[in-house]
């Protein structure tokens, strides 16, 4: 599969971006945000879901990660909610992004993680880019989610 590069510039656009980090894995310590530049970025490790479901028409599906790089600009501010950046090698978990919108363009981004950790960036507008790094290896499993279990009958 090729390396995927994707740009946001509205909420509908995050939401695409978002899918493809559903499961992302990173640590805190590749995380950054630099305010001269007006840039929040962060190195991850993306579950490459469309591959992944590839095997659900009978094919055999195969599971990997992909390094990816994750770029927001025109950033303002970042807050931290349950997140402690002295702990650089823990692991957080990237559920999805959202988008709350102030005067527009304006608004919030919201990185939400498992645990109910967030990053929650006050942007101008929005402005993003997924880029796939280059390394891709494979993953034993596929993320599952308590959510993802059926019902007991």
């Amino acid at each position: 599969m090729p390396e995927l590069k994707l740009i946001a510039f509205d909420a509908e656009d995050l939401a695409v971006m978002s899918a493809h980090l559903q499961d992302a894995v990173l640590r805190i310590g590749d995380i950054a945000y630099l305010p001269r530049e007006r840039r929040f970025a962060a190195i991850v490790n993306r579950f490459d879901w469309p591959e992944a479901l590839d095997g659900a028409d009978g094919k055999p599906a195969t599971y990997t990660r992909r390094r990816s790089g994750l770029r927001f600009e025109r950033v303002l501010g970042a807050k931290l909610m349950g997140i402690d950046l002295a702990r650089k090698d823990t692991v957080l978990e990237l559920l999805a992004l959202s988008f709350e919108p102030a005067e527009a363009p304006g608004g919030s981004v919201i990185i939400h993680f498992a645990g109910g950790s967030a990053i929650k960036l006050e942007a101008e507008c929005v402005e993003a880019e997924l880029k796939d790094l280059g390394p891709v290896w494979r993953a034993t499993s596929m993320p599952s989610h308590p959510d993802d279990d059926p019902a007991p009958a």
